[in-house]
């Protein structure tokens, strides 16, 4: 029997609804909301660099817009609905899936072997930092330093310490308890989520079916390369994938499909089936503007992002400057569904000031042709372009900036379009966001008053 076949743009949609940017930033930051997103998505990542905002921050702000920081705050660190572990990278993931992650825990020296020789070596280090932390409650990697020296920069040459923080983590028997300046600050495990001594963590087995149905669910259809590109942690090998798979494939839990112009071979979750055809049949996908973090899980494996949306995005800021072709920190930019162009973006604090050092629009939208990818529809040019003026206004409500200034547009035939539409907003965007960001707090704080009665 032939599988079904099912269009792009079907998988697009559903794709879309379960990264939750079918309404860019139109619900509001609530523990529920906030929770129902991690766990669709997998987890939401978590990155040191700061020259828009914490890549944690975007990602939230592209689903709910301007949010009470504190608010999240309080849900992640005191009410504790998600908690920091290793996904696709670091994550917040949901405390609702502490089982699965339990067991990820438990196996980690296991699967990493690497560990044994440091242990040998570093056993009495492993113990003292645990014990500090044990007597003196939470630590960071600076209550560890030594004076007067100083390591060399990269993760190889990390100190002992720093290594003992990273292991007891990443095994479960600490757990990060705040972030202050986003450095990590470590506790106990059983005194940061005291329900975990009465986690019975899955079985391996258990837990890999478990991991490859996050990743299909997270895509709504996916090839294998897209699983293993999308949840990397922990890596299931090959040969264990496509068992589990096969086994999957077997019992009905996973079926194959065929996708419409791709001639790889396709998965879905069967109980996905309905919402896929429900997909397809979306007139729009999504409506509203937004910017994308780089790292956000909608560009987990940028692949994908090309091969569904015609969008070929890379992360440059790896990349020698001279070498770069959209900035340092280009967001891509997302419009009712389609990735029509990239900002590359700063924030400059001390000016209160959002910079937009370069615009560039994709080829087909600035010629008003069709999207190359899962397309729904035309995009009208100046509604996209007033959308994109909101978004930016937006984002600089969010990050605290009271002026936008704009550098080069690519192309030139957009750059006057795009300024104007960016001046229009000034004026009402101030008093929209202000009022925006006041319901947003009002909405959050049930949760904080909650938060505060627990902790």
């Amino acid at each position: 029997m032939s599988p079904p076949t099912v269009s792009r743009r079907a998988v697009a949609a559903l794709f879309i609804e379960r990264q939750h940017l079918d309404r860019p930033r139109g619900r509001r930051l609530t523990a529920a909301n906030l929770v129902r997103f991690a766990e669709d998505a997998g987890g939401i990542q978590l990155d040191s660099i700061n020259v828009v905002e914490r890549a944690h921050h975007l990602t939230l702000w592209s689903r709910f817009g301007p949010y009470d920081k504190r608010a999240l705050e309080r849900l992640l660190y005191r009410r504790r609905v998600l908690f920091e572990y290793w996904a696709h990278a670091a994550c917040l993931v949901s405390t609702g899936h502490l089982a699965p992650w339990r067991r990820a825990m438990v196996d980690y020296t296991r699967r990493h072997r690497s560990w044994g020789a440091w242990l040998k070596k570093n056993r009495r280090t492993l113990n003292e930092v645990e014990q500090a932390i044990r007597d003196r409650g939470p630590l960071g990697n600076a209550d560890f330093e030594r004076p007067g020296k100083r390591a060399a920069a990269g993760w190889w040459n990390w100190k002992p310490a720093a290594h003992a923080l990273d292991y007891l983590w990443m095994t479960g028997r600490t757990m990060v308890e705040s972030r202050v300046h986003f450095q990590k600050r470590f506790d106990m495990a059983e005194r940061v989520l005291p329900q975990l001594t009465g986690v019975e963590p899955l079985s391996l087995e258990e837990f890999r079916r478990w991991h490859l149905r996050r990743g299909l669910h997270a895509m709504g259809a996916a090839t294998e390369t897209d699983l293993r590109m999308y949840l990397t942690f922990p890596r299931i090998e090959m040969p264990e994938r496509k068992r589990l798979l096969r086994a999957m494939l077997e019992s009905g839990e996973v079926i194959e499909l065929a996708v419409t112009g791709d001639r790889g071979r396709w998965l879905a979750l069967a109980e996905d089936l309905p919402a896929l055809a429900r997909a397809g049949r979306r007139r729009a996908a999504a409506r509203g503007t937004t910017l994308l973090a780089p790292f956000d899980s909608f560009l987990w494996h940028r692949e994908r992002t090309s091969r569904l949306f015609g969008f070929d995005y890379r992360i440059e800021v790896y990349t020698p400057g001279h070498k770069r072709v959209h900035g340092y920190y280009s967001l891509p930019l997302y419009h009712d569904g389609s990735l029509i162009g990239r900002f590359d973006l700063k924030t400059h604090r001390a000016e209160r000031r959002l910079e937009l050092k370069s615009a560039h629009f994709e080829r087909w939208f600035a010629r008003g042709d069709a999207a190359p990818g899962a397309a729904w529809g035309r995009v009208d040019r100046d509604a996209a372009l007033a959308g994109t003026a909101e978004a930016v206004r937006s984002l600089a409500t969010f990050v605290g900036a009271d002026d936008v200034s704009v550098g080069r547009v690519a192309p030139g035939s957009l750059a006057t379009p795009l300024r104007r539409a960016l001046a229009a907003r000034r004026g009402s965007a101030r008093a929209h966001e202000a009022t925006g960001a006041a319901a947003v707090a009002d909405a959050a704080a049930p949760e904080l008053a909650d938060a505060e009665s627990r902790s």
